[in-house]
């Protein structure tokens, strides 16, 4: 049998997450599992990173109920009644998740054979699938990604850093970007984001030469 070819928007996605989660859980030693792309960036060295993640009580996924083009109107009446559309939801496929969850990711049948048959078309099933899945099984999480995105100038894609845009000065921004505080085991933090994205391949060189006064590498 040929390998599936994962397409961009496409439910395949999802398909390939779920494989890198199933050989990341073979090792038991495996406890926290991040999704990123080869576009992420860290934002703080490996220690703050280790600790922030291991030291939470929840997993950082974001659910969102939308009531537009990006949410409720994405929603396949066939998925009826297994998933309701008051349940469908949507959030930054960049989740940062513990082993339990991502055990219930592999192993649930029931929903994800719904999403693959029904989440075709305008459904992006990484946008939806782990959000709505989170919300019917009544998951507790942080409703939140651990992974700052800029959509602010709209579209399929969001802002890319590229070598002019990645100084000091921003490196520093995004790194306090989340100093408006959020919760974390209970009470309110400084630090909200781990990672950035998205940054192009002719940054690199800059973030090799600042990643040791910006990110104490």
């Amino acid at each position: 049998m040929s390998p599936t070819v994962v397409q961009w928007g496409a439910f395949t996605v999802v398909e390939a997450e779920r494989l890198l989660l199933a050989n990341a859980l073979l090792d038991f030693y495996n406890q926290r599992f991040v999704l990123l792309s080869d576009s992420c960036i860290p934002l703080f060295n490996f220690s703050t990173i280790y600790h922030y993640l291991m030291g939470s009580s929840k997993s950082f996924i974001e659910v969102l109920d939308l009531p537009g083009f990006d949410g409720r109107r994405r929603y396949n009446p066939g998925m009826s009644p297994t998933i309701q559309l008051d349940q469908w939801r949507k959030g930054s496929q960049w989740f940062q998740i513990d082993r339990r969850l991502a055990h219930e990711v592999i192993s649930n049948q029931k929903y994800f054979s719904i999403f693959q048959r029904f989440c075709n078309d305008l459904c992006f099933g990484d946008e939806h699938y782990l959000p709505t899945l989170v919300t019917i099984k009544f998951w507790k999480i942080s409703n939140r990604t651990l992974t700052w995105v800029n959509w602010s100038r709209g579209g399929a894609h969001p802002f890319t850093f590229g070598r002019m845009e990645t100084t000091r000065e921003n490196l520093e921004w995004l790194k306090n970007n989340g100093n408006k505080g959020c919760e974390y085991n209970g009470r309110r933090i400084h630090i909200c984001y781990l990672f950035a994205r998205k940054f192009m391949p002719n940054a690199l060189d800059r973030l090799l030469r600042l990643a040791p006064h910006v990110m104490q590498f």
